[in-house]
């Protein structure tokens, strides 16, 4: 499965859009970096544990998503991708679908909801 990491122009819409830097302590792992790990390791599914050294520390990568995931840093992302493809008409309603058919399974549950 090919992956292409995230190239200079997306990178330069991202950036700003997520954490900033921390005045003290420890420098933080590169952004980019990191950002291209995750996304490496939920394209092709493979455990973080096997991710390339190319991507950096798997825990950090594994941590980084989930953080930002409790901080909303990814659903800020979404959104103001999806409001730059409504602005320079890359995305209209038409092309977008919702799967109202999904529903979570329940672990150990005998019956259908």
């Amino acid at each position: 499965m090919k992956f292409n990491p995230i190239d200079d122009e997306l990178w330069e819409f991202v950036e700003p859009l997520l954490p900033p830097l921390a005045s003290e302590g420890r420098p933080r792992a590169d952004d980019r970096r990191t950002i291209n790990a995750i996304l490496y390791v939920l394209k092709t599914g493979i455990p973080w544990n096997d991710l390339p050294e190319e991507y950096g520390d798997d825990v950090t990568a594994w941590r980084r998503l989930k953080e930002r995931e409790e901080k909303g840093v990814w659903k800020r992302v979404m959104d103001a991708m999806v409001a730059r493809g409504y602005s320079t008409g890359a995305v209209d309603m038409d092309s977008l679908s919702i799967d109202s058919d999904t529903i979570p399974a329940k672990k150990g549950s005998s019956c259908w909801l």
